[in-house]
C-alpha cells in the first residue's frame, strides 16, 4: 500500500533516488538529505503508514531491528559517541513527511546539540492523577 503523493513512497518505488544503507522486503533505511550530523539516516516501512498509531506492531518490530542494525553501523562508520533514535508524530511534534519514519542521528560529545528543556508537575498528586488517566486509556 502506498500514497502516490508521498515522497517516501516515491523513494520506495524507485521514482526518487536515495542513498540506501539497509533494505528488506518491508523496511528501507537511507541517509537523510538534510542531516543533523553526517550519517543521519531514516528507517521507514515500505508500506505507507502515516505515524506510529498507523503502524502495525509486527512491522514496528522489523523497523526496530533495522534501526539496531543500521544504527550500529552508523556509529561505527562515523566514529559517533552515541545515537538518537527519534520519531516525530503529527505536525505539532515536528513531523514534516507524513509517512512513519524514525531518525537515526549519530551524536558526538561536542556537536552542540542539546536535549529539549524539562518542566515539572505542580505536585505528586497531579502526576499520579495523569498517570492513572493514561493507564485507563491503555487498559480500558
Amino acid at each position: 500500500m502506498s500514497n502516490q503523493d508521498c515522497i517516501f513512497c516515491k523513494i520506495v518505488a524507485g521514482e526518487i533516488p536515495c542513498f540506501k544503507i539497509y533494505e528488506t522486503d518491508k523496511v528501507l533505511s537511507f541517509l537523510d538529505i538534510g542531516p543533523v550530523n553526517k550519517g543521519h539516516a531514516l528507517v521507514i516501512p515500505k508500506q505507507h503508514c502515516e505515524n506510529i498509531w498507523d503502524l502495525p506492531a509486527e512491522l514496528g518490530q522489523e523497523i526496530i531491528t533495522a534501526a539496531q542494525l543500521a544504527g550500529d553501523a552508523i556509529v561505527k562508520s562515523t566514529g559517533a559517541d552515541g545515537l538518537n533514535l527519534i520519531m516525530n508524530n503529527n505536525e505539532a511534534a515536528g513531523q514534516l513527511v507524513f509517512h512513519a519514519h524514525f531518525h537515526l542521528i549519530p551524536r558526538f560529545k561536542d556537536d552542540g546539540f542539546a536535549h529539549w528543556g524539562q518542566s515539572e508537575y505542580e505536585s505528586m498528586d497531579e502526576a499520579s492523577a495523569l498517570a492513572q488517566k493514561i493507564e485507563k486509556m491503555i487498559t480500558g
